[in-house]
């Protein structure tokens, strides 16, 4: 997926057993040792060297699904990539992360993500109330995710809106959500009130993003 953005590759590092019929650029022919030492987990072989570039919010564009995401804070790198793959299979473009205190796209988010990042802006902010408040200015509602708030079944949707998904272990900070519009909760029954980030990221953008 990321060759067919046609977008720079570094360095190709191929693994000297590697069987693959791809054709990559500026190919490193490198042992397991060597590739051990560039990435933790299973490579399957190969490794790219790249530069990934962020987008800005003026570049927002909502081809398929008017629906923007925004991670407060969130930590997981796993759970980004989870939520990246969600968000590229309903339509969703534009997927918003704070610079300090949260993930980032690292080489765990690109495999968890399955080739989703390079069809998803990632849209770097050094303030999220700032980029918030930027948004409501033009026109979206802002929806938080948390525990206590409406069944997220019968809230009424403006057209444009924001999906604001909470750390894992602190949920939305303070700012944030005093500056949302509708607190929206997901309905549980069962005796363990608790659903993994991404799982829940996932319940709400299907469940909100074509409303």
């Amino acid at each position: 997926e990321y060759l067919k953005t046609g977008k720079k590759i570094n360095r190709t590092y191929l693994l000297d057993n590697y069987n693959g019929k791809m054709n990559f650029p500026n190919v490193e022919i490198i042992n397991k040792n060597e590739m051990d030492k560039l990435v933790k987990g299973n490579t399957q072989g190969i490794v790219l060297d790249i530069d990934y570039e962020y987008a800005n919010l003026e570049e927002i564009t909502c081809k398929e699904n008017p629906l923007i995401v925004i991670l407060d804070h969130l930590e997981d790198p796993h759970n980004f990539g989870a939520i990246i793959r969600t968000c590229e299979a309903i339509g969703v473009n534009n997927i918003i992360i704070p610079k300090d205190r949260g993930v980032v796209v690292n080489d765990t988010v690109v495999k968890t993500s399955t080739g989703a990042l390079s069809r998803v802006n990632i849209i770097m902010v050094t303030n999220l109330v700032n980029a918030i408040n930027e948004l409501k200015r033009d026109g979206y509602f802002v929806y938080s995710a948390e525990a206590d708030g409406e069944d997220f079944r019968k809230v009424d949707y403006n057209d444009k809106k924001l999906l604001i998904i909470g750390s894992e272990g602190n949920g939305l900070s303070k700012l944030v959500r005093n500056n949302s519009d509708v607190i929206i909760s997901i309905p549980m029954k069962g005796e363990v009130n608790s659903l993994n980030a991404s799982v829940a990221a996932a319940i709400l953008i299907y469940g909100i993003g074509e409303k």
